[in-house]
């Protein structure tokens, strides 16, 4: 008697076996013919999301057929692919959803990185219609040269700026580490010329000093790096004792919302700094740690109409959470979650794949943040080099 119930049990698992060994070779077969369909079952499960059935692209075919028929000139198959990729996605009529050749998803890395290439050191905007350089950055090739904020570029390489663009004027700088670009700038009335050999640049996201026993806290954006200095910043401003701290946001276009939060936990003790939603489901809530170092800091946020995404994260989270006040002007208006795919041969794809919302449940797409107190920055102010917005963000103290 007391042997039966094992061989029962020894029967019973032959069959289970011989069932999975059954079920796996099934799963195989299937898996070989209906693989995204298997996929998009089990796939949610796995925290991935694959997408079933096929789209017509005959026409597409077609119109190439016609093109390479008829088209008087040389045609470059893959900037056709290319290009075929680019305009399917565009359909989808949401501007933050794109298609990025080799090229673009580089730059792309490069510049939510911080790593721009060979270049001196220096942001550049428009002052009175010149390109002006508007920060040195430490450490690099520009400040070594004695390029100052304020300095006008009235020439790159013997070619005159006027007109240009920043962006121009920007690309024009930048080039090779190791090669040289001459500069022709006014400080002043006076006018002074650099040869600079181009380095290797690499821009931090967060820059901080204390300026009158107040701590300034700038982050440009929010990378793989902005959590980790922004809370060094924040040690130091408390063991100097500052008697409050401006978080100055503007200009700053977004990044990682996981850095979003954990700059936002510089100020919340577990608190809800963002949900996302998708098909009007919350997908994930994001909350902050256990250790603000900032908790109860008397905080004034800086943020403009360039402030967008995480940046509007963290602005909004720390004014719904009455951790901050805001000032400047309203910020952008980007309530929605972007994913980087990987496509082939070095291509990518980012795509909306949720609407985040604020701890009191505000999704700020196209509206943005209102500031507590609006100030404005002219561009007469810009042009004089004056800041209001610092000046009454410091006032605040």
């Amino acid at each position: 008697m007391a042997g039966e119930p094992r061989q029962t049990q020894k029967v019973v698992s032959r069959k289970l076996y011989l069932f999975t060994i059954v079920v796996v070779l099934l799963i195989g077969f299937v898996a070989g013919t209906r693989s995204n369909e298997i996929l998009s079952v089990v796939g949610p499960a796995l925290g991935f999301k694959v997408a079933t059935g096929d789209i017509d692209l005959s026409s597409v075919e077609n119109t190439y057929r016609q093109l390479k028929a008829n088209y008087d000139g040389t045609l470059d198959t893959q900037k056709l692919i290319d290009g075929a990729s680019r305009g399917l996605v565009a359909a989808a009529g949401d501007q933050y959803t794109v298609f990025m050749d080799a090229e673009e998803a580089e730059a792309f890395d490069k510049d939510l990185s911080g790593q721009i290439g060979g270049g001196i050191g220096a942001e550049i905007g428009i002052r009175d219609d010149q390109p002006t350089i508007i920060r040195v950055i430490s450490g690099n090739p520009a400040e070594k040269a004695g390029v100052k904020a304020g300095d006008r570029i009235v020439a790159i390489n013997d070619q005159s700026t006027d007109g240009w663009t920043a962006d121009k004027a920007a690309k024009s700088i930048r080039g090779e580490p190791g090669t040289t670009v001459k500069l022709i700038v006014f400080r002043g009335n006076e006018e002074k010329d650099f040869a600079i050999t181009r380095e290797t640049v690499n821009n931090p996201s967060v820059d901080s000093r204390i300026d009158n026993s107040v701590g300034i806290l700038t982050i440009s954006r929010f990378d793989d790096n902005t959590a980790e200095l922004a809370r060094r910043a924040a040690d130091d401003f408390k063991a100097k004792n500052v008697k409050g701290v401006v978080l100055d946001l503007r200009g700053n276009g977004g990044g990682y919302i996981n850095a979003a939060r954990d700059v936002a936990g510089l100020w919340l003790k577990d608190k809800i700094v963002v949900t996302e939603r998708a098909a009007g489901a919350v997908t994930d809530e994001l909350r902050s740690g256990s250790t603000p170092v900032l908790d109860g800091m008397k905080t004034v946020v800086l943020v403009d109409s360039s402030s967008a995404s995480a940046s509007e994260i963290v602005a909004g989270a720390l004014q719904d959470h009455k951790a901050a006040t805001l000032l400047g002007e309203k910020t952008f208006g980007k309530g929605s979650v972007q994913k980087v795919v990987n496509l082939a041969d070095g291509k990518k794809l980012k795509v909306t794949i949720a609407r985040w919302y604020t701890p009191n449940g505000k999704n700020i797409t196209k509206d943005g943040i209102a500031p507590d107190k609006k100030v404005e920055l002219t561009a007469e102010d810009a042009n004089a080099g004056r800041d209001p917005q610092l000046d009454a963000a410091k006032g605040q103290f």
